[in-house]
Formats: C-alpha cells, structure tokens, sequence
C-alpha cells in the first residue's frame, strides 16, 4: 500500500472544470465512504477548495482514485483526464507540505488554505478514512506550514482575494461610501470580503442567507442588515456591488434576474463577485453590458501585488520542504517493518517467559540458585540464537550475504571473514 495525490487545481483547469469536480462540505464524507466501498483504498482525504480538489488516499490501485472521481460526479473521464495529476509518494508529500504552506495557492503565502486542510482531515476522520498514514502527513504538513510560516517571509504583502475584490470595486466605482452592497453567503469568505468592505464605510450592508440566524449573526457583528435569500429576485437591484459565495451546487443568480435588476436600475452598473465554486453567479450574466462580474480567477492579477518579495522566501521554504520529506518518508519506510519487530518481540517475549517459569520451578525445588540463574541465561541465548544460527548453516548461495545482514544486525566484529 503506497500514498498518492489525485488532484485538479488552478495551475491545471480553468474554473468551467473546477466546478464540475467540486465537493461541497456536507457531502465529503458521503463521498469519502463511497470511494473506500466502490474502490480498493485504504484511507483517503478529501481537500476541495475554490482553487483545487484534491484526494489524498492509500492503495495499491492509483488509477481507482481517478476512475471513482469521473464516477462519482458523473463525467466522462476523458472529459477530467488532461487536467488531473497524480503524484506518487514522494511527490505526493512534497505536494501535501507545499499546499499546507500555501506555496501552491493562487495567492502565494495566503493562510485561509491550512484552515481548510485542517477542516478535510476533520471530515475524514469523522467518515472513518483518516488511517495512520494519512493523520501522520497531515501533522507533519501542519507542521512544515507553522515552521514555514514563522522563519520566512512567505507571508508578508499578502493582498487577499477579500482586498483584491475591494480594489476592483474601487476601479468602477469612485468611492465605496456611496454604494450599497450585498453579500450572498455567511461562510469564512463572504465575512473576510465584508471585513474588508466594511472598511470603506460603505452605504449598506446587507447579508442574504439560506439560514436567517446565521446571516443575522453576521451581520450584526459587520452592523448590517440580514435578509432571507428567497428574497435575492425581488432586491437584487437596489445594490451596487454583489459579493457572493455559497456551497449550492447550482447558481443562484441567473441571468433573467440580473436583467430584470438592470432594468429597474435604469442600467446603472452593477460590480459582482463570484467567488463561489461551482458558480454561484450564471456564466451569461458578465456579458451585460452593465455588469462587471469577475471570478476567483478574475482576481488572479489582482492578487500578484507584493508578490516578487515572497517569492524570494520561496527557496528558503523548499528547503524547509525538502528536508521534512526526507524525514515524512523514513518514517512512512519504517512503517513497513513494524509487523516484523513486533513479531519479533512477541517471539523473544514468550521465549522469556518460558525460561523465567522454568527456572522459578527450579528454585522451588531447592536448586542453588546461581547454577539456576547460569542455566537459564544459556538457556535463553541459546533460544535466541537457534533460528539466526540454523539459518546461517542452511543458507545457499545467499550465505554471504545473510552473513553480512547478522553481522549488521547483532553488530558483529567486523574482522570476521565470509565464506569461512
């Protein structure tokens, strides 16, 4: 059984295909069940953000990840294939360390992706696929990212999706003050974004929920206003920026509502920002000519800012990286050999055993007991020694070696001569 990474992310797939391999967090652990039923894997993580799916899983079959991934979600696999990449062990660490680290995310350095990973393995240990393997790369991954994060400069300038989303707005509009704005979502993200918002002082902010308490609590805390989100279609139009990110696995916001929004705007612009995946906002509504929508990779050049003095903690990063792998797979190599040295010990155990209770029997009897305890340390070497002794005089043409293996093993004198 070896460890692997199946995974799609922004470096491979545009968002259109993204999205169609996404799973959202009420689901994972379904889908985790499913694939250790369906499939020959052991243990398996789920990590699936707005910039990456990824499945971190122990098999011998790699190829089953990737059949059970277009499986599941209903695609031809020929459809996934050219995006998808696998890491075998080795890599599939390196990528585990660099993902925790945020070196492999869109925004280089951005800290929102350890919470996430924290959150998959969470949800796999809850579903019963988070084994030995899997639960020790990712402490090791936690790790790497706390060491990484605190002796290099891989964080600092760090301009957020939630600041670039700002700037942008600041490029169509004049000042945040005079604007209303809707965010569509109560999550981690909508929050970040309104933070960040809520800065500019802008003229109104309004959460919509599916669940009326959760969007409340929010807004409270941004000193805003809360709405139901069966009302989206009916208040759309009174708000200048849309700020949306939902777990629905379909849009929420379709192009006859937009247009029906512009209409009663009288074709004021509308700036919109989707940051959900799947799409919370249809594909056809950045085609108004009204509305400026931009997506998670929209903001991609956004987010480059303060980018060249990370990436010179970069290399120092990959060296923290390179060494913790190191580690991780001498670990994982000795995980191996465990049945064999607990077999081992069992067997030395019960020889033990056997000797202490002969030789009490002895002592019982009145034996003196300095020839007892002389004969019971021959009669314990001698168990001890019978099997590598019988296997060096039966041994083939393999002698020398196996010479060299107990010399190794018992740290023997190395003047000894093979073949003698």
């Amino acid at each position: 059984m070896a460890l692997f990474t199946l995974g799609i992310n922004h470096h491979t797939a545009p968002l259109s295909v993204r999205e169609q391999v996404a799973f959202h967090a009420d689901r994972v652990q379904q889908a985790l069940t499913d694939l250790k039923r369906c499939k020959p894997v052991h243990e398996a993580a789920i990590l699936s953000t707005c910039n990456r799916t990824e499945v971190y899983f122990a098999t011998d079959v790699p190829e089953a990840a990737a059949q059970w991934l277009a499986e599941y979600h209903r695609l031809p696999s020929q459809e996934i294939e050219p995006y998808l990449y696998t890491y075998p062990e080795r890599a599939a660490v390196r990528h585990a360390f660099r993902v925790a680290s945020g070196l492999d995310s869109m925004v280089l350095g951005e800290p929102q992706i350890l919470g996430q990973m924290k959150e998959a393995v969470r949800l796999a240990e809850e579903a019963g696929t988070l084994g030995t393997t899997l639960h020790k790369l990712f402490q090791h991954a936690f790790a790497v990212a706390k060491e990484v994060r605190s002796t290099t400069a891989i964080g600092a300038n760090i301009v957020s999706m939630a600041a670039a989303a700002v700037r942008l707005a600041e490029r169509i509009f004049e000042r945040i003050t005079d604007q209303k704005i809707l965010f569509i979502g109560a999550g981690e993200m909508i929050e970040l974004c309104a933070r960040h918002f809520s800065v500019q002082h802008p003229k109104q902010v309004v959460i919509a929920n599916r669940t009326v308490e959760r969007g409340l609590a929010l807004a409270d805390r941004l000193g805003g206003t809360a709405i139901r989100l069966e009302e989206l279609g009916e208040r759309l139009w009174q708000f200048d920026i849309v700020v949306s990110c939902t777990a629905s696995p379909l849009p929420i916001i379709g192009l006859g509502m937009v247009e029906r929004a512009i209409k009663l705007r009288r074709h004021r612009p509308v700036f919109m920002v989707d940051l959900a995946v799947p799409r919370d906002v249809e594909l056809e509504v950045g085609e108004l000519d009204d509305v400026f929508l931009y997506t998670v990779d929209d903001l991609a050049q956004v987010v480059e800012s303060g980018l060249e003095s990370r990436q010179a903690a970069v290399v120092d990063a990959e060296a923290i990286i390179a060494q913790r792998v190191d580690g991780f797979l001498r670990w994982l190599a000795t995980r191996g050999t465990v049945p064999v040295i607990r077999s081992l010990r069992d067997a030395a155990e019960r020889a033990r055993r056997h000797e202490v209770e002969h030789a009490l029997k002895l002592l019982a009897k009145g034996e003196d007991p300095a020839r007892v305890l002389d004969q019971f340390s021959h009669r314990l070497t001698n168990k001890f020694l019978h099997a590598p002794t019988q296997a060096l005089t039966q041994a083939g043409g393999g002698r020398d070696e196996l010479q060299s293996v107990v010399a190794h093993l018992f740290h023997l004198h190395p003047d000894f001569h093979l073949g003698e």
